[in-house]
């Protein structure tokens, strides 16, 4: 798998940001990813560029900065559903009736004498009332308190009927730092994790993926989604979250030392 490289800032002192780490949206939503730079007219190029969970980067659309509209290119050259505009300060990607396909993290990149600078990315999750697969994907739990040495075990059941067979599994956490954004850990298919039913009309399977987590520090707090790969689509859970025991305890104690 491709994992792209990203810089906190340029050797010029620029930052890109974007202040958006999960984007949820319903099928057929409207959603706007914006991207900020404290000198963009001073960016020879501003692009945005998109990865699908495990497979390459796809370069979306990109702006020299004498012209006045974006370029689009591959799939997304002739899309009626993309749109990026420039203003000062930022640069803006809006996906319109959002499908399952535009699920993935997306970058904002500038390029100054040279040198690119990446944002963080904004994951773009895409939910809907039904796969096309009829696959279901489940979480638990829902939420669990922790604390510092804990050991939990997060868990994901894949309910599938007309789509049995290989799917890979991704757990990841929006905002964690990793890379690809947010990834800590993949499964992929395995045939004693799954069970299928006997005796129906349709054949199903059920799969359940367990990823555990040891709790190190209080950055471990979050919640975490399953994603999982399959029959050209990804598919989430609703997420765990993992707060601290006491966190507002935590935080008076540490104001207090300081």
């Amino acid at each position: 798998m491709t994992v792209l490289a990203k810089e906190e800032g340029g050797l010029l002192g620029q930052s890109v940001v974007q202040p958006n780490a999960l984007v949820t949206a319903q099928l057929g939503d409207t959603v706007i990813l914006p991207c900020f730079c404290s000198d963009m007219e001073g960016a020879a190029t501003i692009s945005w560029i998109k990865q699908p969970l495990g497979q390459k980067p796809q370069s979306v659309a990109m702006m020299v900065n004498y012209q006045s509209d974006a370029v689009f290119f591959n799939e997304f050259k002739n899309s009626t559903r993309l749109r990026a505009k420039k203003a000062e300060g930022s640069f803006n990607l809006t996906v319109s009736k959002v499908e399952p396909s535009d699920s993935a993290t997306y970058y904002c990149t500038f390029t100054f004498f040279g040198e690119i600078s990446f944002g963080d990315g904004s994951t773009l999750m895409v939910t809907g009332p039904e796969s096309q697969s009829r696959t279901v994907v489940l979480q638990q739990p829902e939420s669990e308190s922790v604390q510092p040495g804990d050991s939990v075990t997060l868990q994901c059941t894949v309910h599938t009927e007309t789509c049995v067979g290989e799917h890979s599994v991704h757990w990841f956490r929006p905002g964690s730092g990793e890379s690809p954004p947010g990834i800590i850990h993949t499964q992929g298919h395995r045939s004693d994790e799954c069970q299928r039913s006997s005796g129906t009309v349709s054949p199903t399977q059920s799969c359940v993926y367990n990823f555990p987590k040891r709790i190190l520090s209080l950055s471990d707090a979050g919640t975490y989604y399953c994603a999982v790969a399959t029959c050209g689509e990804i598919l989430f859970g609703n997420g765990t979250k993992l707060d601290f025991k006491g966190r507002n305890k935590i935080n008076h104690e540490m104001k207090t030392f300081l």
